[in-house]
């Protein structure tokens, strides 16, 4: 018995052909996925921040969660300030430790929390804030990392957290603050410190997608490298007959 005859050249060349062309579709349609996938990603983590300013009343309302994809956006408000304001502890500028100055401005419906700038201590003068103001700021969520508080009785918390600042004031609080791109007098620019992180499932099926193309047009080179191999096997010699 002899083996199968090895295919000719032409359809060696054409089944390596064939099995290159559907490889690189493949990878290409795979490529054509994961930028999509990223394109998601980078449209979710969009940076705002250079964008014109618009009324907060028309990104949320008084009683709205706080709009993940709007993090870091420019909004303006404008209302009275309230009693109530703290120190937030903890807040760099420049590299340098030291406190924001919050204040709740109170814009009608609800009051909302207004960084207003930084100091490098805790100064009464300083967080006083009365009158009107028009503000106009970067939109933030409010923290909650749960950190404890070693005095709840002085004015300085350690996160801004819309449940520990409602106490200090007779009205409802939005669920976000605003970073002040201009600082009150006697302190400096508060640096912004959150922008929006996509989610790990933005865009999740573009990339499963693209795994699957990858997968298809590895499977088609093993299918060709498979064949090949068997095409060209030794032929196997016939037993002699005596």
């Amino acid at each position: 018995m002899t083996a199968p005859r090895r295919p000719g050249l032409l359809t060696d060349l054409g089944a390596a052909a064939l099995a290159l062309v559907l490889v690189v579709i493949a990878g290409l349609l795979g490529k054509w996925q994961y930028d999509a996938w990223q394109a998601h990603r980078d449209a979710e983590a969009r940076d705002l921040t250079g964008l014109a300013p618009v009324p907060m009343t028309d990104v949320l309302d008084s009683d709205d969660p706080f709009p993940a994809p709007d993090v870091g956006r420019p909004v303006e408000v404008a209302g009275e300030w309230l009693d109530g304001g703290f120190w937030v502890a903890d807040r760099e500028h420049d590299g340098v430790p030291g406190y924001w100055a919050v204040a709740p401005l109170d814009i009608g419906d609800a009051a909302v929390l207004v960084v207003r700038g930084w100091a490098p201590q805790p100064d009464d003068d300083l967080l006083l804030a009365t009158g009107e103001a028009d503000v106009s700021g970067w939109l933030q969520p409010p923290e909650g990392s749960l950190v404890t508080d070693d005095d709840p009785n002085d004015d300085v918390f350690p996160e801004i957290r819309v449940a520990d600042a409602v106490q200090r004031v007779d009205v409802d609080l939005y669920s976000a603050y605003v970073i002040s791109q201009e600082p009150a007098g006697g302190l400096e620019d508060a640096e912004l410190e959150a922008l929006p992180n996509p989610s790990r499932f933005t865009g999740v099926r573009n990339l499963l997608y693209a795994f699957e193309w990858w997968v298809f047009g590895a499977f088609a080179g093993y299918i060709w490298w498979r064949w090949r191999r068997d095409a060209t096997a030794a032929e196997v010699a016939s037993p002699t007959v005596r």
